[in-house]
């Protein structure tokens, strides 16, 4: 394996629940037909990039591993690692919820939060530090050539924590579903792939 880390970095394709509105946490639901499009368009092409690719890495959450065989069904990739520290951030018994079932069952508890650090105002989620603690340490293991797939909030803390960005601007980063990341020689270039 190479000294050198370039990761390839992309999110899974989207989701019944994205689709529907729902916070989907550490549950699962099913790719979307347009989900299943944009993993079919990752993998071709991630199957035309120069570099070989030396690892995958995946999350081991069900819409992760949906679209990791979507890509793998492209030819030529190392089998899949699924590695937990790249799994979504659990936002405890508000995964599978919408924002306005939240504000129902918690009324008045989003208060004060911005568009993007509600996340970690559930009672009994995943906090930013845990989160990030594990991000770091996962990329902080990595070398060589890596293609990484994970998820949005997830894909946030990974690029924020590659930046060294403070908490607000991490978590202010897009998270598409048709881009790879490409992080390299500390910059992050957006390859847009639909």
């Amino acid at each position: 394996m190479s000294s050198r880390r370039e990761i390839y970095l992309i999110r899974h394709g989207e989701t019944e629940w994205n689709a529907a509105g729902r916070f989907q946490g550490i549950l699962d639901s099913r790719l979307t037909e347009k989900g299943v499009a944009q993993a079919e368009a990752y993998g071709r092409h991630l199957a035309t990039v120069s570099t070989k690719i030396e690892k995958l890495v995946a999350s081991p959450l069900g819409r992760v591993r949906e679209t990791t065989a979507i890509i793998q069904s492209f030819g030529r990739f190392p089998e899949a690692q699924w590695d937990h520290r790249i799994a979504e951030v659990s936002v405890g018994s508000w995964d599978g919820l919408t924002h306005a079932d939240i504000e129902a069952q918690w009324p008045g508890l989003l208060n004060g939060s911005t568009p993007f650090d509600w996340f970690f105002r559930s009672p009994d989620g995943e906090t930013y530090d845990a989160a990030m603690a594990r991000v770091i340490e996962w990329l902080d293991s990595l070398s060589g050539v890596v293609l990484a797939v994970s998820h949005g909030l997830t894909g946030r803390l990974i690029r924020g924590a590659y930046l060294n960005l403070m908490m607000d601007h991490a978590l202010s980063l897009p998270v598409p579903q048709d881009v790879i990341w490409r992080l390299a020689d500390t910059r992050i270039e957006p390859i847009r792939v639909s």
